[in-house]
């Protein structure tokens, strides 16, 4: 790759990292849909596949959703200099909002008006939240797999109905699916 095109790739990479981490409030999962835009279907940089897979990968992986998610996609696009750039630029954010709220919290604590803007992105993102679980089960359901499509509408029962803790099903489904893939191939042998 040439080195203009590679410059021109890391700044697009610093800006819509920078943009997504300042402009996405709610948690990591709030992030996926914006990555998804940008990078999927805007710039067509990485599959729709790929995306959920590297989602999957940074729900389980130790640290913020977020940047485990920017990091993964920066360096599927431009390798270990995009993963930085791609940290770097989504850690930015959040570390200047909270610096300046921290300067003024007593400020902000008591603004009715700043109270009201928080209670409207809450409604906001649990649509944003929404919207990644519809996708996410589509994705699920075109795969025509039928021990993914029935694990899960499980998981939902033994999380909302059993209050099973989250870190056991997600720890049950990994044991599932890796005997599930294990099964498989034997059988294809």
């Amino acid at each position: 790759m040439k080195t203009e095109k590679k410059l021109s790739l890391y700044c697009w990479l610093f800006g819509v990292n920078f943009f997504i981490s300042a402009f996405t409030f709610g948690g990591g999962y709030v992030v996926i849909p914006m990555i998804r835009k940008f990078f999927v279907q805007k710039k067509q940089l990485i599959r729709e596949e790929e995306i959920m897979d590297m989602s999957a990968i940074a729900q389980s992986s130790p640290g913020a959703i977020a940047i485990n998610l920017a990091v993964l996609a920066g360096y599927r696009v431009a390798g270990f200099v995009g993963a930085v750039i791609s940290c770097v630029s989504a850690v930015l954010p959040p570390l200047i909002i909270l610096s300046l709220i921290s300067a003024c919290y007593q400020i902000v604590r008591d603004n009715v008006v700043i109270s009201a803007v928080l209670k409207g992105m809450e409604a906001g993102v649990a649509a944003l939240i929404v919207d990644l679980v519809v996708d996410m089960c589509h994705m699920i359901i075109k795969d025509k797999d039928c021990f993914l499509t029935l694990l899960m509408p499980a998981a939902f029962l033994a999380s909302f109905f059993f209050q099973v803790n989250v870190a056991l099903i997600i720890g049950i489904c990994v044991v599932l699916c890796v005997l599930n893939t294990w099964y498989k191939k034997r059988r294809k042998r």
